[in-house]
């Protein structure tokens, strides 16, 4: 034994935290990744996800074929309307036109009797009326009484006044309000002249 030994002094004893290398114990790496906890909540909300998401594209299907149902539904609805708006025009026209038919009629009817009474008037003299001149007065005497000139003229008169000179609402409400706008910036700059 060595001198040392000799004195009770024993090999060092080996410390739980000494190292068998010079450096120390190696450090030992874990791999890399997830847990396996880590992974299954993972897979859950990957799931989750998915089927939200396809629960989400049936609904939305569902909502758009709806809506494109109550949109062929509603486009239906109005040709309905509009055909039944055709069809009441149509009629009215139709009425209008045998009322003036029967209207024509009429007048024809006083005319021919105008002119069959007037007929003995006719080249009896010295300035007595021709035939033309006859039928053209009994014409204007009963068209004229029918009223259908009347109708003519008050036609004409609201085909001129259409879209007159009048200022509508809406127009008379901006000009009001960009007239009040600008008396409102004009003030305001009065008010920063004079500070």
């Amino acid at each position: 034994m060595t001198a040392g030994m000799a004195f009770g002094k024993s090999a060092p004893d080996a410390s739980p935290y000494a190292g068998e290398e010079p450096y120390g114990t190696p450090v030992v790496h874990k791999k890399a990744g997830l847990t396996r906890r880590g992974k299954m909540a993972i897979a859950v909300a990957g799931v989750a996800i998915v089927g939200g998401g396809t629960i989400w594209f049936q609904v939305h299907s569902a909502a758009v074929a709806k809506d494109e149902k109550e949109a062929a539904a509603l486009q239906i609805q109005m040709k309905k309307l509009e055909l039944e708006e055709m069809r009441i025009r149509n009629e009215q026209a139709s009425r209008e036109e045998k009322a003036a038919a029967a209207s024509a009629e009429k007048i024809q009817a006083a005319v021919d009797k105008c002119v069959k009474d007037s007929f003995g008037l006719i080249g009896k003299g010295y300035g007595s009326p021709s035939r033309s001149d006859v039928v053209a007065d009994c014409k204007q005497q009963y068209e004229t009484a029918d009223g259908s000139g009347m109708r003519a003229a008050g036609n004409a008169q609201d085909a001129t006044n259409e879209g007159g000179g009048e200022i509508s609402s809406p127009v008379l409400l901006g000009l009001v309000a960009g007239g009040g706008l600008a008396i409102a910036m004009f003030a305001r700059k009065g008010k920063k002249a004079d500070a």
